[in-house]
C-alpha cells in the first residue's frame, strides 16, 4: 500500500493572517474560528506564524511583523505522515503550514490530523484473513472484487457504534478520505463485515454508495454473522444504536488511569 502522506490528512481551507495586519486581526480571527494560531502570508507565501500567546502584552494595533515568529517549520504535501509526526513531536509545534515548492501556503497539518492518521484502518491483510476464515468455516472459495456498494442495501452485523467515532468518520468522508468497507456478497445479501461507523456516517450525510472490498460467495449459505444480526434484530443501518462519547470503552479505560482523591 502507498504510505500515508501529509496531503491525505491536511486541511486545505486554511485561515491565514496578512503580513500587513495587526494584533487586532489575530484577535478577530481567534474569536471567529476558535483556532489558536495562524500562518502569516504575504503574496500567498508563508513568512511567519502567529499564535494566541504572541498577543500577550501587546497593543491591538501592534503590526503583525513585530509579534509573529519567523522561525518557520513547514511540511510538504508529499511528506510521509510519520515524518510530519516526528517533526511535530520534536518541535513541540501543534500545527505545521504546508507549502508548495514556491513556499505558497496550500494547507495546514495539525497534531490532531496526525493522530487521526494512526487510528486503525482497513488493510488488504485484514480482508485476506477474513477470506481464510470463511474458507475454514464454510468450505467455500470466495472471490474478491473492489467496487461501490449501495449503503441502504447493507445488512449490519454490529448492534452499536460510538458518537465520537461516527463524527470522525463523517469528517473523513467530507474530506474524501473514506476508506473501503468490507462486505460479503452472497445470493440475495450484502453483509457488512467491517466499516459500520463509515456506513452510518455516509448514510447520515446522504451519500448513496461507498467504496468496498467485496468478498463474493456463490453458495447460498447463511453466515454466522447473519445469524448474529438476526438474533440482534438488525436489518438496516437505522437499527444500529449510537452511544455517546462518555460510554466509549476507551474513555472508561483512560478515566480509570486518573487518580482521584
Amino acid at each position: 500500500m502507498d504510505k500515508k502522506k501529509v496531503r491525505d490528512y491536511m486541511t486545505y481551507d486554511v485561515v491565514s493572517i496578512d503580513a500587513q495586519g495587526t494584533a487586532k486581526d489575530v484577535i478577530n480571527a481567534i474569536r471567529d474560528t476558535h483556532h489558536d494560531g495562524f500562518p502569516v502570508i504575504e503574496n500567498r507565501k508563508v513568512v511567519g506564524y502567529v499564535s494566541a500567546r504572541d498577543l500577550l502584552f501587546v497593543y491591538p494595533y501592534t503590526p503583525i511583523e513585530k509579534i509573529m515568529s519567523r522561525h518557520l517549520i513547514v511540511a510538504a504535501p508529499d511528506m510521509d505522515i510519520n515524518d510530519a509526526a516526528r517533526v511535530i513531536f520534536r518541535s513541540g509545534i501543534q500545527k505545521l503550514p504546508v507549502v508548495d515548492d514556491e513556499a505558497n501556503l496550500i494547507g495546514i497539518i495539525s497534531n490532531a490530523d496526525v493522530i487521526r492518521s494512526q487510528i486503525e484502518h482497513v488493510s488488504p491483510d485484514k480482508v485476506f484473513k477474513f477470506i481464510d476464515t470463511l474458507r475454514q468455516l464454510h468450505d467455500v472459495e470466495p472471490a474478491l472484487v473492489r467496487e461501490s456498494v449501495e449503503i441502504k442495501s447493507l445488512l449490519p452485523t454490529q448492534s452499536k457504534i460510538y458518537q465520537d467515532e461516527l463524527e470522525g468518520r463523517m469528517y473523513e468522508i467530507k474530506k474524501g478520505l473514506a476508506e473501503p468497507l468490507i462486505v460479503v456478497r452472497r445470493p440475495g445479501r450484502l453483509v457488512l463485515v467491517d466499516g459500520h461507523h463509515r456506513a452510518v456516517a455516509a448514510h447520515r450525510l446522504g451519500i448513496k454508495e461507498l467504496d468496498a472490498y467485496i468478498i463474493e460467495i456463490d453458495e447460498d449459505i447463511e453466515l454466522g454473522l447473519e445469524r448474529t444480526a438476526r438474533e440482534m434484530k438488525l436489518s438496516t443501518l437505522d437499527d444500529i444504536k449510537i452511544l455517546d462519547y462518555a460510554r466509549h470503552p476507551l474513555v472508561a479505560v483512560t478515566h480509570r488511569l486518573v487518580r482521584h482523591s
